[in-house]
């Protein structure tokens, strides 16, 4: 029997999970860093500054863990905690871009180049479908995602 369209793409999704989760591993182990941190550092990088609370609620990582991840990162110079300017009474964390940026350029540079290739190979109107999917799977995961951390609490 053949699988259903649904089948087929949740099979797909899986495994495009599973090697998205492989690949950022071996990035961040070429880094010196877990994968963990790495995708938490990405986090800051494309949110811009956040307090250890925001990241808490963004990730559902226990305040202890997120305190655990931005002793790590800071003991990297990847990030620093900076007193925010409005309330000194947060403190933010935040990256630091060109450090970020030349610590991963070589594997960010050749993953870019290996997408602009594929990217090529489709029209505009299917690039814009396929992105459009993308963003719609994008908004159910966080939204799953949400839900699951907001019951656990």
């Amino acid at each position: 029997m053949q699988p259903s369209a649904t089948e087929d793409f949740s099979e797909l999704g899986r495994e495009l999970s599973d090697a998205t989760i492989l690949m950022h591993e071996a990035i961040a182990r070429s880094a010196g860093l877990t994968g963990v941190d790495h995708k938490y550092l990405s986090l800051i990088l494309r949110q811009g500054p956040l307090t250890a609370g925001e990241l808490s609620n963004h990730t559902g990582l226990t305040t202890g863990a997120v305190t655990a991840m931005i002793d790590r990162l800071e003991a990297q110079q990847l990030v620093s905690r900076e007193f925010d300017k409005t309330d000194r009474r947060k403190v933010l964390i935040v990256a630091n871009k060109a450090k970020a940026k030349k610590l991963f350029e070589r594997s960010n540079q050749r993953l870019k180049t290996e997408v602009e290739k594929l990217i090529s190979t489709y029209s505009k109107k299917d690039v814009q479908l396929i992105a459009g999917y993308l963003r719609a799977s994008v908004g159910i995961m966080k939204a799953f995602t949400n839900e699951l951390n907001n019951n656990a609490k």
